[in-house]
């Protein structure tokens, strides 16, 4: 992994592009959402200082736990990460500034303390891991939770309110608020999600805040990023297709949209993609 005081954006690429390879469980995932975010910046970045966190992070951790009962009960598990992530280091939800572009950047995630339920998940999947306990990311919509489990109990947490440990009856109230009063709990939203589908989660926030505010350069970037971590996500070539028609980058946009059809699977754009296509090449005669 990299090191050293700055940042080579081609040798953060080389990197990134390596974990495409990568069984899933190898994800590192807080490194990685941390070359993500030198990798979409233009500046050189102290990646030292911010690796040295995780370090703290993992060694606080484990120092905590060797104070507890061995194996430490679940409960001993989210009081240990709960105490070290939002008292020790003060990290919170950024409930004041959510939408703020820096919320989704793992770099200034942890400058700020602050974040969204994704970036402050990684940090906390980051910390558990570390210890050896079981922990991943759900597939809740539009709010990030962890589920932790120890001997045969589960807990579901939400990293963006402290650490609380979420009730059936709060997740309902949560989708609802969401994602409409009619919305009910599927089994798909308790599902666990992979280390790839985690770093993209974080990666679609940072998009999506990008292409609302019109900064369509910056948000390829990110699809970029994302690209050489997850080359077999299909919406991921064609969202760069088209932005690079947008950016009148008509030989890339060719390319990237021919990619997306050569990948299995059909969400419903194929037949749009292949006129979209037909019209690129014609420009280019």
């Amino acid at each position: 992994m990299i090191g050293g005081t700055g940042s080579d954006r081609n040798q953060i690429a080389t990197i990134l592009r390596d974990q495409a390879s990568k069984a899933d469980a190898q994800l590192d995932l807080a490194r990685l959402a941390i070359l993500l975010a030198v990798f979409q910046s233009s500046g050189d970045e102290p990646l030292d200082r911010y690796f040295h966190h995780l370090t703290l992070l993992e060694r606080d951790a484990a120092d905590l736990a060797r104070r507890c009962s061995t194996p430490p009960k679940l409960e001993e598990q989210v009081a240990i990460i709960n105490h070290l992530l939002f008292e020790r280091y003060g990290y919170a939800g950024d409930e004041e500034t959510y939408d703020d572009l820096q919320n989704a950047d793992m770099m200034r995630v942890i400058d700020r303390r602050r974040g969204l339920p994704v970036a402050l998940g990684i940090l906390y999947l980051r910390i558990a891991q570390s210890c050896g306990w079981s922990a991943e990311g759900l597939g809740f919509p539009g709010h990030f939770l962890i589920r932790m489990e120890a001997e045969g109990r589960r807990a579901i947490i939400d990293p963006f309110n402290g650490g609380a440990v979420r009730t059936a009856d709060e997740l309902r109230e949560l989708l609802k608020v969401l994602s409409g009063v009619d919305a009910e709990l599927q089994p798909e939203h308790h599902a666990g999600v992979s280390n790839r589908e985690v770093l993209l989660r974080l990666q679609n926030n940072r998009k999506l805040r990008l292409l609302r505010d019109q900064k369509r350069v910056e948000a390829l970037r990110v699809i970029e990023g994302m690209l050489l971590f997850a080359p077999a996500t299909p919406a991921l070539w064609r969202e760069a297709g088209l932005l690079y028609m947008h950016e009148e980058n008509l030989g890339a946009a060719i390319q990237a949209l021919q990619h997306y059809l050569s990948l299995e699977g059909d969400d419903g754009h194929r037949t749009e993609v292949r006129e979209i296509l037909a019209r690129l090449r014609t420009r280019l005669n």
